[in-house]
């Protein structure tokens, strides 16, 4: 029994020289962070560097950034990219539907296999 209790005594000193190294640990970082913070606020202050220049907030950007580019460019460049859903150009009866681009779907092969062409296959409007 006696060994039990000196285990149990050492891993609760083990645990208290973790905790007392956890706040230790700790008061160290908030020394550092702080140095750290104080170089970049003298950074900033010197260089006039902005949130903007930094990626953050809304703030102004210098000339000749991309932060600075009128927003209508932007809207356009969006809008460039999203395409338009094309029409379907061939159908079947249950439904399903193709545009006549990219990959054959399985639908419209097994079709062909089944002895239709694609004329029968297309929309008539």
């Amino acid at each position: 029994m006696a060994t039990k209790k000196i285990i149990g005594q050492d891993f609760a000193a083990i645990q208290a020289q973790i905790a007392a190294l956890e706040a230790q640990a700790q008061q160290v970082r908030k020394k550092e962070v702080a140095a750290i913070i104080a170089q970049a606020r003298e950074a900033i202050a010197h260089y006039g560097i902005t949130a903007a220049d930094l990626g953050f907030g809304k703030a102004k950007a210098k000339a000749g950034t991309a932060a600075s580019k009128p927003a209508a460019a932007k809207k356009t460049r969006k809008a460039a990219g999203k395409k338009a859903a094309t029409k379907a150009k061939f159908k079947d009866d249950q439904g399903h539907s193709w545009s006549g681009r990219g990959k054959r779907p399985g639908w419209y092969t097994a079709a062909l296999a089944a002895g239709k062409t694609p004329e029968d296959l297309l929309v008539k409007d």
